[in-house]
């Protein structure tokens, strides 16, 4: 959710980004993501909202039709007709799912709001207390996956606050729903058939399957192809479940990040204080460097070892904000959630849980977030001016990110991409001024 940067929850499949409560991770703006993809799904989640954030047309044939229709290629595809029967049976159009939707909030937190919510000392001491009562299924996990346990109980906090808070919505109600009319048709569709397989497989009863307005399931938060593609049953009762089953719910995110490239035994970030007169254009998740070349432009913090391991610079806040090196896991978690915050959060939790994670940099609080109509009126600003942030969409995106380098340089300005009030006000005085 796979879902912004929006901070919050994996949906597992990976691109898929919004807060689904879990979260209320996603307020700030996605990264761009360079590495290849570990298959074609989209990433649960955070996800799942920014994917289906995109709008189609409207149209309509009635419920009752279209799910007659549906049913037709349900059976074609090879769902067998009395699971369909019985996963449909009662299903109406949810009009709650309809409005999250087609909502969109107007106001984001910053990141520092965002992540005083996701590391509170109270999660902080849940995470501790469930990694001593799950040190043995932790230890089998971290053997067989190669992947980090305190990540993995970072991000089934940040998902479902531990399993405890997973979505109390049918999924083949909310996908049904969404596929009938939402702004996303076909992705709900061929969401909705992976639920039905899911169902015919026998990991969970109808009933049973709950999740977000957006089909995200579980206790980490998987859409259903991502469910198809990743989850594991790992304690071999013959179902997969990772809505009441930890060992099932860890082991699939587990076997998730792993295929997304997660290197074990690595970290996934840390916080650097930069040089004077540092370059701030370097602070893009396209250029990476080795950490020795990193150390070689002054950054000071980055712990020995590691020298030829590749790593980008991430300025969460902009050049007034905390800076941090981030490497190969910190990526690995993009893909669960395209969001920086969230991403952030998930390796600073882990830290936490071990007694660090403590951000030495100041944040700039002072700094009125832009709104979702802000940042709309900024790309279109900046549109006018010249450069080419793309489709004024409100999100701050790779291309956007770039347009803003490219106008703060020309004004002399520290160009770390970062949308701020003042960029914002200066674009529109150029408006009236002509400069």
């Amino acid at each position: 959710m796979l879902h912004i940067d929006f901070p919050s929850l994996p949906k597992r499949t990976l691109i898929a980004g919004a807060t689904l409560t879990l979260v209320a991770a996603c307020s700030a703006e996605p990264l761009q993501n360079s590495a290849p993809q570990p298959s074609s799904v989209v990433p649960p989640t955070a996800s799942v909202e920014a994917v289906m954030a995109v709008p189609a047309p409207l149209r309509q044939p009635d419920f009752n039709q279209w799910r007659d229709g549906f049913r037709t290629e349900a059976l074609a595809a090879g769902i067998s007709a009395q699971v369909f029967d019985q996963a449909f049976a009662g299903v109406t159009p949810d009009p709650s799912v309809i409005n999250s939707d087609r909502s969109q909030p107007e106001f984001t937190r910053p990141v520092w709001q965002y992540l005083e919510t996701a590391l509170s000392s109270q999660r902080v001491a849940n995470g501790q207390k469930l990694l001593s009562q799950h040190a043995d299924l932790l230890q089998k996990l971290e053997n067989r996956y190669g992947v980090d346990r305190y990540a993995l109980v970072a991000v089934w906090g940040m998902e479902s606050s531990f399993g405890q808070i997973t979505g109390n919505k049918s999924v083949i109600r909310s996908l049904a729903t969404l596929a009938h009319e939402g702004r996303r048709p076909d992705f709900a569709r061929n969401q909705l058939l992976a639920a039905l397989r899911i169902l015919q497989h026998g990991d969970v009863r109808p009933e049973r399957m709950l999740g977000s307005w957006a089909g995200a399931m579980g206790q980490t938060q998987f859409i259903p192809i991502t469910y198809q593609e990743y989850a594991v049953d790992f304690d071999d009762d013959g179902r997969r479940d990772i809505w009441d089953n930890p060992a099932d719910a860890l082991a699939s995110t587990a076997n998730y990040l792993q295929a997304s490239g997660w290197q074990s035994r690595q970290p996934w970030g840390f916080e650097v204080q930069l040089p004077q007169s540092f370059d701030y254009a370097q602070a893009d998740q396209a250029i990476r460097k080795p950490l020795a070349q990193w150390r070689q432009l002054g950054l000071r913090g980055i712990p020995p070892g590691y020298d030829n391991t590749s790593a980008s610079l991430l300025l969460p806040a902009g050049y007034r904000g905390p800076a941090f090196l981030v490497l190969d896991n910190f990526r690995s978690v993009l893909r669960y959630n395209n969001s920086s915050s969230y991403a952030l959060a998930i390796g600073l939790l882990a830290d936490r849980f071990q007694g660090g994670g403590e951000i030495r940099g100041n944040w700039p609080r002072d700094e009125l977030p832009l709104s979702r109509s802000d940042r709309m009126e900024l790309q279109e600003r900046l549109t006018d001016q010249g450069f080419d942030p793309g489709t004024p969409d409100g999100i701050i995106g790779a291309n956007t990110r770039q347009a803003i380098r490219a106008y703060q340089q020309k004004q002399g300005w520290p160009a770390d991409g970062y949308p701020t009030q003042e960029l914002l006000g200066r674009l529109r005085l150029s408006s009236l001024t002509g400069r």
